[in-house]
């Protein structure tokens, strides 16, 4: 005979499990309070030398946690070999043993397996291509979709167009002008402090002046609006599609590309090039604070050498790459938005990777752009 009699915390009889032996099978008493406020009282439990157990109830308390200790107990012994009768047990303790020994399932769930690096590289590899598919895709339908809008100005939605122009650019002036500007004396410091060890100081001019017109300007404005403007095109369309309204649209027979995607696109194309002259413009003044007060280059000779030193086509090669960052963000912010299913949590996500992909996308088309200049020989 098998007992177990530890103490109990809550001050009720602690459960307790005794073995008795008849002719053929073993016989189990359960007794105490069998709750959940005593499980860590219940005795273990040796595995018996009989071909049948029958249990016998004599609790002063039961409850479900009970029961799911018992049932378990009831699947081992079944797994090897042993009859139970639990028939000696009272109706209700018999019934909610039964519920549970029902529904108990010993196999532990299948450990999820971490893949390895290689499958990590080529998953993450083949997502990306997805990314570049489904960008590709969407860029054919603004061509496909756009020309004929083109040329049929008139069915442009230019009202939407100049509201998009106030919040993408006229508002975004503020943060442009101040980055820039500092951007501006951030380059004049840093280029200064080496051009005046060898007291070339006027050639600070040429240095902050192409560097802003040729690439910081363009890119400045880019990041920003990426930022900024992308990222409010993905947020909008996403909620306007987990809120089924573009799912509305379409069912009117109102597609949601002429309304919804084209006039943002001409919007940015518009604004985005304006943006980048006023971003060149703060980032000379940026750089002409600098090159009076720290390096000797007066107001007067810094802009009258402006013209002399950087032509036109410096500004040119800038404002050429104006457009297609705006195409590029404007389109990157619409597909994610369009791409949101399920709940808000998903339109953050979209956000996120929208504005990652512009500006990742800016400035790899910032570096080609780049290299195309000097094969050309610019």
């Amino acid at each position: 005979m098998t007992s177990a009699l530890l103490p109990s915390r809550q001050g009720a009889a602690p459960p307790q499990a005794t073995w008795s032996m008849e002719t053929e099978s073993a016989v189990l008493t359960l007794s105490g309070a069998w709750t959940v406020h005593n499980l860590q009282h219940v005795p273990a439990l040796k595995m018996p030398e009989a071909r049948t157990i029958r249990l016998q109830s004599a609790f002063s308390g039961f409850d479900s946690s009970a029961a799911m200790v018992i049932a378990r107990w009831l699947h081992q012994w079944r797994a090897a070999g042993i009859a139970v009768d639990v028939s000696s047990l009272p109706e209700q303790e018999r019934t909610l043993l039964g519920l549970l020994d029902a529904r108990l399932v010993d196999e532990p769930p299948e450990r999820t397996r971490r893949a390895s690096w290689l499958v990590r590289v080529g998953q993450g590899a083949m997502g990306q291509v997805d990314e570049a598919t489904s960008f590709l895709r969407f860029l054919g339908e603004l061509f496909w979709r756009g020309v004929p809008l083109l040329l049929m100005f008139w069915r442009i939605r230019w009202s939407a167009v100049l509201t998009e122009i106030d919040a993408a650019g006229v508002r975004a002036l503020g943060i442009v002008g101040l980055l820039s500007f500092m951007i501006g004396m951030v380059m004049a410091y840093q280029g200064g402090a080496t051009l005046s060890n060898y007291g070339a100081n006027i050639l600070l001019v040429n240095l902050v002046g192409i560097l802003t017109l040729r690439e910081m300007g363009p890119l400045l404005a880019a990041i920003i609006v990426a930022g900024r403007t992308g990222s409010s095109y993905t947020a909008q369309l996403g909620t306007m599609r987990i809120t089924e309204e573009i799912d509305a649209l379409r069912a009117l027979g109102v597609p949601p590309f002429e309304i919804l995607v084209f006039p943002k696109v001409v919007a940015l194309i518009l604004t985005l090039p304006l943006l980048s002259i006023f971003a060149d413009l703060m980032g000379l003044l940026g750089g002409a604070v600098v090159a009076n007060y720290g390096y000797g280059v007066s107001f007067a000779v810094y802009f009258e050498r402006i013209p002399v030193v950087i032509g036109v086509s410096t500004l040119w090669l800038g404002l050429i790459k104006a457009p297609v960052f705006a195409i590029v963000i404007a389109l990157i912010g619409c597909m994610q938005g369009l791409r949101v299913r399920g709940s808000a949590a998903e339109v953050g996500r979209a956000t996120t990777v929208s504005v990652v992909q512009a500006i990742f996308m800016v400035i790899v088309i910032d570096a080609g752009f780049s290299v195309l200049y000097n094969l050309l020989g610019y």
